[in-house]
Formats: structure tokens, sequence, C-alpha cells
């Protein structure tokens, strides 16, 4: 082998290699965009069906030939109601999940009370209870506390959704907060509550971005509790709404897929909006 192949070998080498390497990521794409095209199609056809005005499963194109916003109108128009109803409730049970979890998630993480690893564990055992065994218990306490039918009941119903969640995820990142920022803010006059409020949540905020979202998504996307715990329509969440629009309109696949569109279209915004604060959030609590 003589001096000039000697020296090209590794040139040759690493240019195979960068070769396979260029394959390899097209392939890896490839293969993403195949997963991700079918992840989406659902949501492309829920879309495209409520383009087309007045369709039927066997009258659905594939693509809307002359699409129109009849369907939206007539959704809107029935379904208004119950999109406002949905955003009251899931606000209000963000609101109570946030205010219980960040101080039970608090003392579970600083206070070094014995059995808390208990306490979480059992706290995650409770997400294993099927829904509708809890909506059935809480159906003959809420008829003697006057909650059935009522705001105030469907959002302390949805927000025991997310609480589970909220603590674990909360207790995880607050036990990454060094003792001694607490300690110090205690030094300098704070009690206990102020350091929680001024220090820990501040520092948490991610985590609580991100548990507020969960629970928001959790009580937006409940059904069980919103059959369960209402008997008339005065309080009517969308997700009740439209399983009563599918038995009204089974044949018009149109209006109710561009109620299935209006529904998710504040769950998708908030998912985009925060989607930072969630990936800091989760990650938060594992680094130490």
């Amino acid at each position: 082998m003589t001096t000039t192949e000697t020296a090209t070998k590794p040139v040759r080498m690493q240019a195979a290699t960068k070769t396979a390497g260029a394959k390899r990521s097209w392939r890896s794409t490839l293969v993403a965009l195949l997963i991700l095209a079918v992840m989406l199609f659902p949501v492309y056809w829920m879309i495209s069906t409520a383009l087309q005005p007045h369709s039927s499963i066997a009258a659905t194109q594939l693509l809307p030939t002359s699409p129109s916003l009849e369907n939206f109108r007539a959704a809107f128009d029935t379904q208004g109601g119950s999109l406002l109803t949905s955003l009251v409730v899931s606000l209000g049970a963000v609101a109570v999940c946030l205010a219980l979890a960040a101080p039970a998630a608090y003392g579970l993480a600083q206070f070094g009370l014995r059995g808390s690893r208990g306490i979480v564990f059992g706290t995650l055992i409770t997400q294993m209870v099927p829904g509708i065994v809890v909506a059935n218990a809480l159906y003959s306490a809420y008829a003697e506390l006057g909650l059935v039918n009522s705001y105030a009941g469907l959002i302390l119903a949805d927000a025991s959704l997310g609480l589970p969640f909220a603590i674990v995820l909360l207790r995880a990142f607050m036990v990454s907060i060094p003792s001694e920022v607490i300690e110090a803010a205690m030094v300098d006059g704070a009690n206990r509550f102020t350091a929680f409020v001024r220090i820990v949540l501040p520092m948490s905020r991610n985590a609580l971005i991100t548990s507020g979202l969960f629970a928001f998504l959790f009580a937006w996307a409940d059904f069980i509790f919103a059959l369960t715990l209402n008997t008339t329509d005065d309080v009517k969440p969308v997700t009740l709404g439209i399983y009563q629009f599918i038995g009204a309109h089974v044949s018009d696949w149109g209006a109710v897929m561009a109620t299935a569109v209006l529904s998710a279209i504040p769950a998708a915004i908030l998912l985009v909006v925060a989607q930072k604060y969630i990936a800091a959030g989760i990650s938060g609590g594992s680094i130490k």
C-alpha cells in the first residue's frame, strides 16, 4: 500500500460513515413522518368532515371540494353555551386543584413528615379507581348537600381528577428546592406561609403551570361526572353536549365533527402556548 492510499483511507472511511449516517437519518425521518401522519389522520378527517355541509358517513369525501363553515355556525349556535360552561368549570377546577395541591406538595416535600412516601403512593393509587365508582359515590353526598346540577359541585368533582397528579408533580419539583433558600427567608423574618408564597411558589412556576394545564385538560375532557352529577341542562359541559348532539344529529356528521373541532381548540391552544413550561415542569423535578 502506497503512502497516498494510506493517507486517503481515513478520508474514505469518514465519507462512508457520513453517507451511512445520512441514510439512517432519512429513514428515521420517513418513519417518523409516517407515524405522525397516521396519528394526525383522525384530526384531519374530523376537520375535513366538519367543512363538508350536510355530510353523512357514506358521502364524506377525503378532500372537501366545496368547504363551508355552515356546520361550525350550527355547532356554535347549539353548543356555544356548553363551551362556556366547560370553560368556567375547567378554570374553577384548576383554581381548586392548585389551591389544594401546592400546600400539600410543599408539606410532603419540605416538612419531613413520616410516611410521606406512603402518602404519595396512596395518592397515585387513587388514580386507579374507576371514575364511575367515584361519581356514583359522590351523587348521594351531592344530593344531600344540594350540589347536584351546580357549578360548584362539578368544579369540585373535576378538581379531584387532576389533584393526585398535581400533588405528585409539585412534590417532585419542590423536593429539589434547596432547604437553605427557605431557611434564609425565615431568618429574614418570614414565617412558613410567607416563605411558601414568596419563595416556593415563584420557584415552582413551571410545575404549577404544568399541573394547572393537566388539571384543565382533565376537567375539560370529563364526561362521567358531567353525566352522573347533572340531571338537567342547567350545567351542561361540552362533552355532555356532544353526547346529546350526536343522539339528535347522528345522520349529520358534519355538524357533529364541527362541534368536536370547536371543543378541541381551547385545549390545543393551551398546549401550544404552554409547551415549554410543560417540558421544564416535568423534567425539573428529576434534577436535584
